[in-house]
Parts: structure tokens; C-alpha cells; sequence
């Protein structure tokens, strides 16, 4: 425990002050005849709340990566995807050094720059949400993920708009500087679209007023955010936020958009003289790397709405050869995270080729993108995990293809073995 000490003649090794200085100032002793004032202890503290105990990352002269190696970080982590890639490495880059050039330019009355939001559009499970939160890290910034269909207008039962913001605050470390420099995810946006004049669902008119409920906050507002734990006080604490500099990215498969692309193109239904599942799956992409503003407003997003996103990318449908790389690639791939539980019991696992391609296939099967990887692998790996951490002799666990398809047991290699070292 660290002494403090009254003695007039001890000074801070910082800010040089003493007891003379100030009365009620308390010098703590360090190592090495190190002293540090309790005004110093405050101000580490205030730097260390602020900055939400992370360090700023630099390149260069830069604080903020160019796009190039933003793309190559999310090369990392998600597979495949490359267009959209790049157009959210340049999007992201673009917004945060938008905010620097403001910042200097505020002072010198110069045009300001606004910002512009990001449009994730692609079938579940192929990498929206984990793009977004690969980015928000890589920057160094708050993120949250906000799910569009539990949101509501002001006054109706459910989650209001605000409370992302209130979420992103809480992100920070409670540091406004760094709420206003955050990233906000917003799933299954396409949930919001209205159904048509006809449709009278409480989610259509929901939907809409949701939207409207959005537009101010992802165009640029001051919010003021009511922390909560305090209900019962009359004098509610509040946090002004402005939302200006916060980035927007939303996300939705919009299913059913690629026909609206292929009807204004003039195109032959899908599904109709087609050789195979390929040349289909081939088709919608090409359908959904056409969509326009115009063909979203069709779909149920209103105007005002679409005109606060205006970078629009696409996520492609994953084949199984890319279910596979997404299985054994990414950093913190499935297979890798499996291996590492394995490790904890002293125990190697190992998965074949036509394993890793069994998987891929089944989980094609479900349409559930790269989520139905974990589900069959948890369906495969739950017997084994079971029995593993009583079996003190075991060594290597092998995954093949049959294991996959039948059921049949893992392959079991234990210490004892003739040609395995005990």
C-alpha cells in the first residue's frame, strides 16, 4: 500500500508541487524516491475514464488506418465478401477522417463534411454484423448492436430509439467523447419496411413510425439520454449526446428485393431455366449488387430513411467452398476456438478435409449462412465433450466424414497407444 505523506518539503516528480503549494494536497510515495500528488492520481484517472482504458491506435501520422489495411484486417476475420469489403473500408475511413478535417476546419469556418452512413444488404449468416464488430475494434471504438425489431416510437411499449444511444454510452465507459465517435449496428432493418397500402399489420405501421423515430438520430441530433437506475428521483440525471459523429451502419437480408431488381431490369423470374442451384445462387447475386434506392423504396424503406444511407453494400451468399475456408481460416475460426477447448484437457483434435466439407454441406442445407456451422458441430461435438475431461489417457481425437454424416463415434487416439508417446 503506498504511503502518503504531509512533508512540506516532498514535491510531485510530475507537477513538481507541494505542500506549500496547496494545504490539502497528499504526496504518495513510489519506488525509487518517486513521488505522485493527488492531483496527478485525478488526472490519470479522468485520461483513463475518457479513453475507456484503451490506447489510441496511430499509423503513421494518422490516427485512423487507411483503407487498405482496415480491408486487410477484416481479410482476417471474415471470408470472402470482398467488394463490400472495400466499400466499407473506404466508408469507415472516410467518416473518421471527416471528423478530424471538421475538427480543424470548425476553427477556421471552413465547409463542413457530412457523413455517410453504411447499408449492409445479404442473406443471414454472412458476415454483416461480424464485419461491423471486427471494424469497431479495429478502430478502437465503441459498438453496439441494436435489433430493429424490438425498437418502437416514443410512447408505445418496447425498446425507444434513444436507448442505443444510451447502450453506446454505456459501451464507452460512460465517456461522452467517445460515444460520439461510435459505431452503432442496426440488424433486420429490412423487418421495418412497410407491406404494401393494402397491409394493415401493427408491425407495418410500427415499422414505419420506427423508421421516422430513426432519422433524426442517424442524421445528427443532440440526444438527451435518461440514465437509468434513478426512476424513482425527481431530478432525473440526463447525458446530452450528439449523434452527428456516430457511425450508422445497418444491415438486413431483404429477402424478396432481388425480385424487385429483376422486375425493373426486365428479367425472366428466377428459378426458370436455370441448370442448377449455382447458376441461381449465382443469379441472385448479380441481382442484389443492382439494387438501387429506388428498388428499396419499393420494398418498404421510406425515402428519408434510405437518403440517410447512402452507401449501399453487398453481401454475397456463401458456397459451400467458402463455408469450408470460414470453418478453418478466420482467426478465430470454429475450428480453431474447437482445438483450443481440446487444449484445456491436453487433447488434440483434428478434423479431415471431408469432415470440414460434410459440415459445409449440411449447414448449406439449412440456409442459415455460417451460423449452421456451429450448429452441426455442436449436434457432432456434444458426446465427445462429454466424455473427454474423465478420460485422463486421451490424446488425439479425430473428426472424419462419417462422424459427420452417420453419427458414427469419433476416431480416439489415447496416450498408451503403440506409436503415441504417454
Amino acid at each position: 500500500m503506498p504511503k502518503q505523506y504531509r512533508n512540506s518539503s516532498l514535491r510531485c516528480s510530475f507537477c513538481h508541487k507541494g505542500q506549500k503549494d496547496s494545504p490539502n494536497l497528499k504526496i504518495i510515495a513510489g519506488p525509487k524516491n518517486v513521488y505522485i500528488c493527488s492531483d496527478c492520481v485525478q488526472l490519470c484517472l479522468q485520461i483513463i475514464r475518457e479513453k475507456g482504458g484503451k490506447t489510441s491506435l496511430q499509423w503513421g501520422e494518422n490516427s485512423v488506418p487507411p483503407p487498405t489495411q482496415i480491408k486487410a484486417h477484416l481479410d482476417q476475420y471474415v471470408i470472402g465478401q470482398d467488394s463490400a469489403k472495400r466499400k466499407i473500408a473506404v466508408a469507415v475511413y472516410n467518416h473518421y477522417k471527416r471528423l478530424e478535417v471538421n475538427a480543424q476546419e470548425k476553427k477556421e469556418g471552413d465547409v463542413e463534411i457530412q457523413k455517410s452512413n453504411l447499408l449492409l444488404i445479404g442473406p443471414t449468416g454472412t458476415g454483416k454484423t461480424l464485419m461491423a464488430q471486427t471494424l469497431a475494434k479495429f478502430i478502437d471504438v465503441p459498438f453496439v448492436v441494436a435489433d430493429a425489431t424490438t425498437l418502437t416510437e416514443a410512447g408505445y411499449v418496447g425498446e425507444d430509439v434513444e436507448n442505443i444511444v444510451l447502450q453506446l454510452y454505456k459501451a464507452s465507459n460512460k465517456s461522452i467523447e467517445q460515444t460520439q465517435r461510435g459505431i452503432v449496428y442496426i440488424d433486420e432493418l429490412d423487418k421495418l419496411a412497410k407491406k404494401g397500402a393494402s397491409s394493415s399489420s401493427s408491425r407495418d405501421v410500427s415499422g414505419e413510425g420506427v423508421q421516422q423515430a430513426l432519422l433524426k438520430i442517424i442524421e445528427g441530433t443532440t440526444a438527451n439520454i435518461q440514465l437509468r437506475g434513478k426512476s424513482h428521483s425527481h431530478n432525473q440525471e440526463t447525458v446530452q449526446i450528439d449523434t452527428s459523429n456516430i457511425l450508422f451502419i445497418c444491415g438486413g437480408s431483404f429477402e424478396g428485393l432481388e425480385k424487385i431488381v429483376e422486375s425493373r431490369l426486365g428479367k425472366r423470374s428466377m428459378g426458370f431455366l436455370k441448370k442448377d442451384k449455382k447458376e441461381e445462387i449465382s443469379a441472385e447475386r448479380e441481382l442484389f449488387a443492382k439494387a438501387t434506392p429506388e428498388d428499396l423504396d419499393k420494398f418498404g424503406l421510406i425515402p428519408e430513411f434510405i437518403g440517410r444511407l447512402p452507401v449501399i453494400a453487398t453481401m454475397q451468399h456463401l458456397d459451400e467452398d467458402s463455408l469450408v475456408r470460414i470453418l478453418k481460416e478466420p482467426k478465430n475460426s470454429l475450428v480453431k476456438q474447437y482445438q483450443k477447448l481440446f487444449r484445456f484437457e491436453k487433447v488434440q483434435l483434428e478434423f479431415t478435409e471431408e469432415a470440414l466439407c460434410a459440415i459445409a454441406q449440411k449447414a448449406s442445407q439449412r440456409k442459415a449462412g455460417a451460423r449452421g456451422l456451429r450448429t452441426v458441430i455442436e449436434s457432432v461435438m456434444l458426446d465427445i465433450m462429454y466424455e473427454m475431461p474423465s478420460q485422463d489417457d486421451l490424446s488425439v481425437v479425430t473428426i472424419d466424414a462419417d462422424t459427420i454424416n452417420e453419427g458414427t463415434p469419433p476416431k480416439l487416439t489415447y496416450k498408451d497407444s503403440v506409436g503415441v508417446p504417454s
